[in-house]
């Protein structure tokens, strides 16, 4: 089983920790996480992007000039394609960029980037974090102690009562803070640190474990329906041999 140190918030070690291998030693699949990533990405596309056809575009009504004897093209209208100013063939039109991916495989993507946050050494766990009022300065120098640089990503176990937490660190342009039910897969890509509170750890392997068990019930049939099936199969087959 996979353990990880617990720093308070000068930096120091508090203890060790042991994280479930269900969730941080899990398959990484490279594929999986692309896909759940570019399905997250196309959901929040507006699709709001058009353009004009040739029967849009005001004008060109009239035949440019007559069919034959000119010595030009044959033309019928000024808003054909290839005019300047005319309509776009085949041109973008608003619509829908959803992708559908199953629970099953965003939490198989979510357990392979936290696999290989842990084995790629950017995760960390900070003991508790507690802000009496918001203060930027004070979460810039509680990243320095913990040794965190470049893009970190801060989850915590539910939004904050006064909102300190959150406030203290989103003047901070290279930080986010993002909450244990809601993680992303991209967000913990995209991220050159991840930094979980304990009660955020909690949280998210107190999740997981749901939704291990919800797999199994779905994947396996319960007691009663198994049992239910083996007494319908004894007595077939004394109905049989009385017969």
């Amino acid at each position: 089983m996979a353990k990880i140190d617990v720093l308070d918030v000068s930096g120091k070690k508090a203890g060790t920790r042991e994280l479930p291998p269900e969730v941080f030693e899990a398959r990484v699949s490279v594929p999986l996480m692309h896909q759940v990533v570019v399905a997250g990405l196309a959901g929040i596309r507006r699709g709001t992007q058009s353009t004009k056809t040739r029967g849009e575009v005001s004008g060109g009504g009239k035949k440019p000039w007559r069919q034959k004897g000119t010595g030009r093209a044959r033309q019928g209208s000024i808003r054909s394609p290839q005019w300047a100013g005319g309509g776009v063939a085949h041109g973008p039109k608003p619509r829908d960029h959803e992708m559908r991916v199953n629970k099953k495989m965003k939490r198989g993507a979510l357990r392979g980037a936290l696999t290989d946050a842990l084995q790629s050494g950017k995760l960390a766990v900070v003991k508790e974090l507690s802000f009496e009022e918001p203060k930027t300065k004070r979460a810039a120098e509680l990243l320095d102690a913990l040794g965190l640089a470049g893009k970190v990503l801060v989850v915590l176990p539910e939004p904050s009562e006064t909102g300190a937490i959150e406030k203290s660190f989103r003047n901070m342009p290279h930080v986010r803070v993002a909450y244990s039910g809601g993680l992303g897969v991209y967000e913990v890509l995209e991220a050159d640190r991840v930094l979980f509170t304990g009660d955020a750890l909690d949280a998210l392997v107190g999740g997981s474990a749901r939704g291990e068990a919800t797999l199994r019930s779905e994947a396996e049939p319960s007691e009663d329906v198994a049992s239910a099936d083996a007494r319908d199969g004894v007595e077939t087959d004394e109905e049989e041999r009385a017969e």
